[in-house]
């Protein structure tokens, strides 16, 4: 069974958590929610306070097949800032294991130095130039290691993408055939 960490800051945004973590749960892949501040609960970017499943101190060494970020302008800034995250981040690029991240959270793999010179990102519009990489206006980029996505709306795409490297087509489309989605086409 594979396995993702979803560390949860301070002013995440709602959607991209809550879908990513529902989607790959969906999909038999075992979900870790850490919160990186010192309380499992967490407030979201919308007021909404969710309960982590750990705090990122006690998770953070495990084995995992991907690190998902969730954005938020607050969250992304919370998380940039949270030294023990880029170290995680680092040491997952160096396993060459999948990192992902939506909305404004890709600028913290830029900034963790995990996005190389070259690769093919996407994030929420008005971040592109904090990005400094080759920004591609489209939902979901998957380059590499990493896969990104633009923004809120984007996140049932960026969601089903994530488990589709992790478990494979077949079972994504069963996944996305019973929640009633057409965003694989």
């Amino acid at each position: 069974m594979a396995k993702v960490l979803v560390p949860l800051a301070k002013g995440f945004e709602d959607i991209e958590a809550v879908t990513v973590v529902d989607v790959l749960r969906r999909g038999g892949v075992e979900v870790v929610t850490a919160s990186i501040s010192d309380s499992v609960e967490v407030e979201s970017a919308h007021g909404i306070a969710v309960k982590a499943d750990a705090l990122f101190r006690d998770v953070s060494g495990d084995e995992y097949d991907a690190i998902v970020l969730p954005g938020g302008g607050e969250g992304t800034e919370n998380l940039r800032h949270c030294e023990p995250l880029i170290v995680r981040l680092r040491r997952q690029n160096e396993e060459r294991r999948l990192i992902c991240a939506i909305c404004a959270a890709p600028v913290v793999l830029v900034e963790a130095g995990v996005a190389e010179e070259g690769c093919h990102m996407t994030c929420y519009p008005s971040m592109m130039l904090e990005l400094d990489r080759s920004y591609v206006n489209v939902p979901v980029v998957a380059d590499g290691n990493l896969i990104t996505g633009q923004a809120p709306g984007s996140a049932m795409l960026f969601a089903l993408v994530i488990l589709q490297t992790l478990v494979g087509e077949a079972k994504t489309r069963k996944i996305s055939r019973g929640m009633v989605t057409d965003v694989l086409g």
